[in-house]
């Protein structure tokens, strides 16, 4: 059997992951400038250094665009997920715009008496997960799903998509191509929940199409008064609830209802004067943001928006905006870019820049009548590391008012 001589396109946790399990590897990455090698026998070198003719695998790291150069010289370019599937369990992906990590969690919460275990895009890279256990649970961006050939789940749960990753796709079509990829490699009696927008795609897995929760409800007999959840999350816990039921007829209420949600997606909280405010930082996309407005639409809302949008079209969230009582404090780096979207869709708004102005003026106006509420429609690193940063500084900033 030849060696493998696997080549990593860039130095993170899921191909410095194969290294530990396969290697040592070779990585190429950007911030290479001089060759050496790590602690752990691995040799990194710049990008200029490649030679496909050395290499019986090249694997990217999730999120490597397309047109890199190294992708563009690879010859035996294959996927995280490819490369593991000889060795992979029974799958269940996960996918869609907003909710795949609560989702993901919620179907290892009720499956764990299963030996269900769950990674990919939730944290745990696949080199490091255990192939002894019955089932994988894997969260799968649509950036995995790009450079799959072979690899498909067993069961595939598609959560609503909306525009996101538009300009590291290039297209919202290639962004929804990528979504649908592994139905035209799943087979009959394999299982496909899918959005509506979607029933038509062919596949010879079985559909279930949604479009509301009732939807959910309807098919698998669940009642949604008997779940705790409300708003994007009841979506989620009916979509978990109904992989538990197609894999074993299970439909536990007290069980999902123990469920207890991440910090950063709709997480309420109240200040020293028992006004309450609404820590939704992981809502990077225009859908995350709506679903948290619809979650609150009967109250006036003082909302923080902005940060890098990644070149979305932002008309899409100030169309259906203009139905809510809504006073938006734009922040981060499109803050110009919403200042001129609330004066063309005339949305009361305060420019504001940074967070900390923003939580400084809510406070004049929050009461015990309205929510105020970080939804920013817009990833993070353009003013923070991450997103549970930007939610920490305004929970503290929120709870220091005075």
């Amino acid at each position: 059997m030849q060696r493998m001589n696997i080549a990593c396109f860039g130095y993170g946790k899921t191909t410095r992951a194969i290294a530990k399990a396969y290697g040592p590897c070779t990585f190429f990455d950007d911030k290479v400038t001089k060759p050496f090698t790590d602690e752990e026998g691995n040799y990194l070198k710049p990008i200029s250094e490649f030679d496909s003719r050395l290499y019986t695998h090249e694997i990217p790291s999730p999120g490597f665009p397309p047109e890199h150069p190294l992708i563009q010289k690879a010859t035996h370019l294959i996927s995280e997920y490819d490369f593991f599937t000889p060795k992979m369990p029974f799958s269940i992906w996960i996918s869609g715009t907003n909710g795949k990590t609560t989702t993901t969690q919620m179907v290892e919460h009720l499956l764990c008496d299963k030996g269900a275990i769950s990674g990919g895009n939730i944290g745990t890279p696949l080199a490091e997960m255990s192939h002894e256990a019955p089932i994988w649970i894997l969260e799968t961006s649509s950036f995995s799903m790009h450079y799959n050939n072979i690899a498909c789940p067993n069961i595939y749960a598609l959560l609503p998509v909306t525009p996101d990753h538009v300009s590291w796709h290039g297209s919202m079509e290639a962004y929804y191509e990528a979504k649908l990829k592994p139905l035209s490699m799943m087979k009959e009696g394999e299982a496909i929940i899918l959005p509506k927008m979607f029933a038509d795609a062919p596949t010879k897995g079985f559909k279930i199409v949604y479009e509301h929760e009732k939807d959910l409800a309807r098919y698998f007999g669940f009642d949604a008064s008997k779940i705790k959840f409300k708003g994007a999350f009841l979506m989620d816990a009916m979509i978990a609830m109904g992989i538990d039921k197609i894999l074993y007829d299970r439909c536990d209420y007290d069980k999902i209802n123990a469920f207890i949600l991440d910090p950063h997606r709709q997480e309420e909280f109240r200040d020293t004067k028992n006004r309450l405010w609404i820590n939704d930082s992981k809502a990077t996309n225009i859908d995350a943001t709506l679903a948290a407005l619809r979650t609150y639409a009967a109250y006036p809302i003082l909302l923080v928006l902005g940060g890098d949008d990644k070149g979305v079209e932002l008309e899409e969230l100030f169309t259906p905006l203009k139905q809510y009582d809504v006073h938006v404090y734009a922040i981060g780096a499109n803050a110009l870019r919403l200042e001129t979207l609330c004066q063309q869709y005339a949305v009361p708004y305060t420019l504001c820049h940074t967070l900390d102005v923003a939580v400084e003026q809510i406070n004049k106006k929050h009461t015990r009548n309205t929510i105020a509420m970080l939804s920013p429609a817009a990833a993070s690193l353009d003013q923070f590391s991450s997103y549970a940063q930007r939610g920490n500084l305004f929970k503290e900033l929120a709870i220091t008012t005075k």
